[in-house]
């Protein structure tokens, strides 16, 4: 069965998904970006940028679905059809062959506050544009503080 009018289309280029934040990690992630300013001025900016857009809430009102710092997230790169399992760390964390991903890295930046079903644009390190979709999420707790 078709509807009979179409919604106005939402445009994925010009609109980027909704984010929300932790309140408990914000002050450790705006710390970090502010001391990658030197470092790497390009990701600090848009992961001050990111924050700046995001809803933050308290800890307990984060939604289950949305990805924090120790959130497991599965991902899928629409371009090729692979699916990626990998879990947001602080850098101190962070471990690759772990899959552990640190949030000071582009798609860490990317992937900070997105809920099931987001898909994004995200520029790889070779300057190539993928779109990313998130299939799902899981608090598996590898939190600071937790």
């Amino acid at each position: 069965m078709t509807a009979p009018m179409k919604k106005p289309a939402t445009r994925m280029t010009g609109r980027r998904p909704r984010i929300v934040i932790s309140a408990d990690d914000l002050t450790h992630i705006e710390a970090l970006a502010e001391g990658a300013m030197d470092r790497n001025p390009a990701l600090a900016d848009r992961l001050l940028e990111e924050i700046g857009r995001a809803r933050i809430v308290a800890a307990a009102r984060m939604p289950a679905n949305a990805i924090g710092i120790g959130s497991s997230v599965t991902y899928r790169d629409d371009a090729t059809g692979q699916e990626r399992t990998v879990t947001l760390v602080y850098p101190e964390d962070a471990d690759i062959a772990r899959q552990r991903v640190s949030v000071m890295t582009p798609i860490g930046v990317a992937l900070l506050g997105l809920s099931e079903g987001a898909s994004f644009y995200w520029d790889t390190r070779d300057n190539q544009r993928r779109m990313l979709t998130v299939i799902k999420v899981e608090q598996t707790g590898a939190s600071e503080g937790d």
